[in-house]
This record gives structure tokens, C-alpha cells and sequence, in this order.
């Protein structure tokens, strides 16, 4: 009797941020991919920390990047910067090279998370967005929450990235359009002609980071200054972004059916 049986690439799309490395790290003996999409956007320090992270897992990481390279290229060419259906910069410099990407492969894909032990519900969103794909959360099976993770990599030694170390709580873009006021203004302070690039480029389009506020007319002293200052952006954030399935309309019965 003949058996097919489907081969499967277990796939870590490494974010760079501290979450994610742990993950890849605790499913390295599993992983047969490690993908990193790099954006111009990214603090410097970033590509230090993944090359480390190299070292750390055992393997290598691929570098993927789209031929808009960075954000306000993205940004331009969509006419649009951020909203209800997501970000330019998402769409165009992260879930284009993953669709891409995945297109190239064949066989099932499995694909490994970042999110922490407090995340779950996220999880369970993950595998209903996305039943065609098998998914593991090392974090969440091992009761690991983001504070944890952070003391995991350093008593890996390994040092996390700059922008954690400047107070941010993920290792997004310099000037991530999902941002919110209290993000902004801190980016005001901490790298000025990011938020004057930025404010120039809402101009150009006419669209905004935040809903119907322009940069330029932001109160320096809006926004919370603590906690949550930036989602992270990293796959799961692509896949929240995308439009939700619409059910299919399931066929009307009549007489003649039943």
C-alpha cells in the first residue's frame, strides 16, 4: 500500500525582539527556518542583535526584504499610512515577502510564535485565521510571559536591542506609524528628524500615523509616557491587519432537495 505523506517545514519568522528570540530558541532543535524581513527603518543595533541571535539558536537567520526597503517608500507608493485595514508599511514591506515566500515552498508549513504566556487568546486566533498551517507557542506551553523572557536572554548574555534599552517595549521600526501619541512624543525627544521625516511624509500623502491628528500639530505633552508605548510589530500584527474571511453563504434548501 502506498502512503503520501506531506512533508513539513517548521518556520520561525524572527522579529528581532526579545519574545521571539526565546521562542526560536526554546523550538531551535525543531526549527528547520529561521526568517528575519528586515526593514531600512530599523535601529542599527538591530542587525547586531540578530546576528548574535545566530549564534544563540544554532543556525542561521535568512534576511528577506522588500524592494520598498522602508517605511515612508511603502507609505508613498499605497497613498495611505495607517487605519482600520492596517499599515502601508505592514502590507507592503512584510506580508508581500511572506506571501511571496510562502508561494515558493511546498508542503504543509509550521509556523513558530513569540507570543507570551499571556497571549493565549491571541493564539487561538492564529489557528482559526489560519487552520491551513500547524502552529507552536513555546512561551505560552512553557507558562513564559514577557517579563521572563526578557530575564531568559539575559542570562544568556546576549544583549537585547538598543530600543528596549531607550525604554520602548518592543523592537519595532524607529518611528512605527501604529504608534500612539505617548509613542510619538517620545520619538519627538529621542530621535527628532525620524518624527520630522514622518511629519513631513503625513503631509505629502495627506494621511496620518494617528487617527486625525498630524504630527506636526501633536501636543508634545499628549499621550501616555509609560507602559504600553508600541504594539509590536511582528506577524501577528500582519495577520490582524488583513481583512477578516467572510463565511461562505451556505446553500438555500428547497422541496426539490430534501
Amino acid at each position: 500500500m502506498n502512503v503520501s505523506m506531506t512533508a513539513i517545514m517548521t518556520v520561525m519568522w524572527f522579529s528581532a525582539g526579545v519574545s521571539s528570540a526565546v521562542a526560536a530558541k526554546l523550538a531551535s532543535k525543531i526549527i528547520d527556518c529561521v526568517l528575519y524581513t528586515h526593514i531600512d527603518d530599523q535601529h542599527p543595533d538591530t542587525l547586531r542583535f540578530v546576528k548574535e541571535c545566530e549564534g544563540w539558536f544554532g543556525k542561521p537567520v535568512e534576511r528577506l526584504q522588500s524592494p520598498l526597503r522602508c517605511v515612508e517608500n511603502a507609505c508613498r507608493s499605497a497613498s495611505y499610512v495607517n487605519g482600520p485595514r492596517g499599515a502601508a508599511c505592514t502590507t507592503r514591506l512584510k506580508r508581500r515577502v511572506r506571501k511571496e515566500w510562502e508561494k515558493a515552498q511546498s508542503g504543509r508549513l509550521c509556523y513558530v510564535w513569540g507570543l507570551d504566556a499571556t497571549e493565549t487568546h491571541r493564539a487561538e486566533r492564529i489557528k482559526r485565521a489560519m487552520p491551513e498551517m500547524d502552529h507552536i507557542f513555546p512561551l505560552i506551553d512553557d507558562g513564559i510571559r514577557k517579563a521572563e523572557a526578557h530575564k531568559i536572554l539575559k542570562a544568556s548574555g546576549l544583549t537585547r536591542p538598543a530600543m528596549y534599552e531607550l525604554g520602548y517595549r518592543n523592537n519595532n521600526c524607529v518611528g512605527c506609524v501604529k504608534g500612539g501619541k505617548g509613542y510619538w512624543n517620545k520619538i519627538r525627544r529621542d530621535f527628532p528628524g525620524v518624527f520630522a521625516a514622518r511629519a513631513g511624509m503625513e503631509r505629502a500623502i495627506g494621511a496620518t500615523c494617528i487617527n486625525g491628528v498630524y504630527l506636526d500639530e501633536l501636543d508634545p505633552e499628549a499621550g501616555r509616557q509609560g507602559g504600553l508605548i508600541c504594539d509590536d510589530c511582528g506577524l501577528y500584527c500582519e495577520l490582524m491587519s488583513m481583512p477578516a474571511k467572510q463565511p461562505r453563504p451556505q446553500k438555500r434548501m428547497n422541496h426539490a432537495d430534501s
